[in-house]
């Protein structure tokens, strides 16, 4: 005995759900983006509201001297004071400026290096080894001897600096050149490029995260090797605002250097993170 498909009892007819429009899909993702993000966000602020109760309640307490420990309200005092006097402007103006040529300086030297050592095997027999050594020691390792060669004055602190910048950027280019897959050389060979297309069509755009990796690093320890320096000698720089605030009891600058350090540092990271975004745009472009 056979069955019609026209049959409901054997072959019932199956209801196909609608599909939901593209615009509803990208609406309720991006909403769900949203709220991640917004979670983020209140979670990283958890602590440092807590940290901020308590500097709050350790102050209107009295569990710690006012001049070891200012409260909230005169510490947001001292900000509007240097705010609206400039002072502190300037002195951001002064580390920024010198983190600018540190990483003209030290990250045009890391790119040669290591587009030098990715691209020649006898450039990086008779560097890598000594560049190798050189590496493993910190910026205050090199402030003795920078001392004797270009004194106490700016040359320390750009080439310190410069110096802090060349490690991470020429590292990060020589392994992400050397990482780059043989297919892709070949695909240069097979359409005959040249040695500009090589580099523009092939090399840069794969080994553009490494790059960008070196980029990245070379800034925050040129951010951070620059407070450090400005701490040692300098006149100027919010390095120099710490320090000097320390020496006259003035917690209050203190704090205020600290926030100003945090907060840019923050902002050079953000500027990475959309710079990073549009360099992914124009390496998919480029493939």
């Amino acid at each position: 005995m056979s069955a019609s498909t026209d049959d409901l009892h054997v072959f019932p007819r199956t209801v196909e759900r609608p599909i939901a429009p593209v615009w509803h899909r990208h609406a309720r993702d991006a909403v769900q983006q949203g709220l991640i993000a917004a979670l983020t966000i209140v979670l990283g602020l958890i602590l440092p509201a807590a940290l901020f109760a308590l500097w709050w309640t350790a102050a209107e307490r009295h569990w710690i001297a006012e001049q070891i420990l200012p409260p909230p309200a005169f510490v947001w005092d001292s900000i509007k004071y240097v705010l609206e006097t400039g002072e502190l402007l300037d002195h951001i103006k002064f580390s920024a400026s010198r983190v600018a040529w540190s990483l003209l300086i030290g990250g045009s030297a890391g790119l040669i290096l290591g587009f030098g050592m990715a691209l020649s095997r006898s450039f990086k027999a008779y560097v890598f080894p000594t560049f190798d050594v050189l590496a493993q020691l910190p910026v205050l390792g090199w402030i003795p001897l920078l001392i004797i060669f270009v004194g106490i004055e700016e040359p320390l602190k750009i080439t310190a600096v410069s110096i802090a910048v060349v490690v991470p950027v020429a590292l990060s280019t020589l392994h992400g050149i050397a990482n780059i897959p043989q297919s892709l050389l070949e695909v240069g060979r097979v359409y005959q490029f040249d040695a500009f297309q090589v580099i523009h069509r092939i090399v840069l755009p794969a080994a553009a995260p490494s790059l960008f990796t070196g980029l990245r690093q070379g800034v925050m320890q040129a951010w951070l090797s620059v407070i450090f320096v400005e701490l040692l000698s300098s006149s100027e720089g919010l390095g120099f605002l710490m320090a000097y605030s320390r020496s006259l009891g003035q917690i209050d600058m203190v704090i205020v250097a600290m926030l100003a350090i945090g907060v840019v540092g923050i902002l050079i990271e953000l500027t990475l993170r959309l710079i990073e975004s549009r360099l992914q745009g124009w390496r998919r472009s480029a493939f």
